[in-house]
């Protein structure tokens, strides 16, 4: 039985009422002062506890995706493997390999040029040597022959740490929502790459090329565009690409977009902090080199390095989020050419109901600053 799915959360249920049955059935029974009866009593507790924990932390699971799986909750990695496929004109040839397909949770989802489609793809950096996993989002337009000639921008949105793809699609809904602004004329269609910035699980490698380890930076900048670029209709151009994230997944956005001019012209950070974490989660990141670590600081690159022609969106909120302040110092120190943006909520928390708020703006922002060709 999969985590998310209904079956391990009702099996849960009925565990916890039925466990806290036993006890109130048998509580004057376990109510003598012999030492068995302690045992009883302590044992029917702790149990009935532990059964309340897991269905409570099955439905916050279920409700946000923070685990999509038993190997991804137990720091298991599970990466596909690429398939080398020779053929001439296969997505394999470009690094990049279509493993599945699934319906946008949308009316008409079975139909794409309607709907869409996401595709589950495995993509292979030349230059980092990573392999990971990830989703493409298609427009309807991707599929309709009004616009079969026509190059489409690209955005890679990021969750945060550890969150899931999936996250992506069915917690932010990500897709759904790309589709609704563009049939309400407010965005145009773009197509979505969704994946999380940890790209060598269960360690959190803050989208650093790691001395020793995982390139991630490398990745996001380089090896992700070229892919995508060489397996779907994308222009190769900075002006065709931008970078969405919240939390973790933020601050890669900014961080990728500051540091990668010429591949991003377009960076949003939701909920994003702007200093690399160093913590048991990314072990040594910057192995004693300060100015790596310097630059993994966006505050400090945007008061000593060159300032980019590229535009950037923060968020954050005046109750409920600690990046506030720092938002503010972002907003601040960004100069021309480089341009800024901010959705600021009253309130709003680290969580998902507040970035499901702030996405439709981000895409109508995003999509404003990208060009097709």
């Amino acid at each position: 039985m999969g985590l998310t799915g209904n079956a391990v959360l009702i099996l849960a249920i009925v565990l916890a009422v039925a466990l806290f049955a036993v006890t109130v059935w048998f509580w004057p029974r376990l109510a003598r002062r012999s030492v068995s009866a302690v045992f009883g009593r302590v044992g029917l507790l702790l149990a009935t506890q532990v059964a309340v924990f897991v269905s409570v932390g099955l439905m916050a699971n279920n409700s946000f995706l923070f685990y999509g799986s038993w190997a991804d909750l137990f720091g298991q990695k599970q990466e596909l493997g690429v398939v080398t496929d020779h053929a001439q004109g296969t997505l394999a040839a470009k690094n990049i390999v279509r493993v599945g397909t699934q319906r946008p949770d949308v009316p008409g989802g079975s139909r794409p040029a309607l709907a869409g489609r996401i595709d589950k793809v495995v993509i292979a950096g030349r230059h980092s040597g990573i392999e990971t996993s990830a989703y493409v989002y298609l427009p309807p337009e991707y599929f309709q022959e009004a616009y079969a000639r026509r190059k489409f921008p690209a955005v890679v949105v990021l969750t945060g740490y550890p969150g899931t793809s999936e996250n992506l699609i069915k917690g932010l809904a990500y897709p759904k929502t790309s589709l609704e602004r563009v049939r309400a004329g407010r965005s145009q269609p773009m197509i979505l790459v969704m994946l999380r910035p940890t790209l060598a699980p269960p360690r959190d490698t803050e989208c650093v090329d790691i001395e020793g380890g995982p390139k991630t930076e490398t990745f996001f900048a380089d090896d992700l565009p070229r892919a995508i670029s060489a397996g779907y209709r994308v222009g190769r151009h900075a002006r065709n690409w931008g970078i969405i994230g919240n939390s973790t997944g933020g601050y890669c956005a900014l961080k990728i977009g500051l540091h990668h001019p010429a591949r991003y012209t377009a960076s949003a950070g939701l909920s994003a902090y702007y200093k690399a974490a160093e913590d048991p989660t990314t072990g040594d990141l910057f192995h004693g080199d300060q100015g790596e670590r310097e630059r993994a600081d966006l505050l400090w690159s945007l008061d000593h390095l060159p300032q980019p022609d590229s535009s950037f969106l923060v968020t954050s909120s005046r109750t409920g989020e600690s990046n506030y302040a720092d938002t503010r110092k972002f907003v601040a120190k960004v100069k021309r050419p480089a341009q800024v943006s901010s959705i600021v909520l009253d309130s709003g928390g680290h969580n998902f109901n507040t970035w499901r708020r702030e996405i439709p703006a981000t895409l109508d922002w995003m999509s404003s600053r990208l060009s097709e060709n």
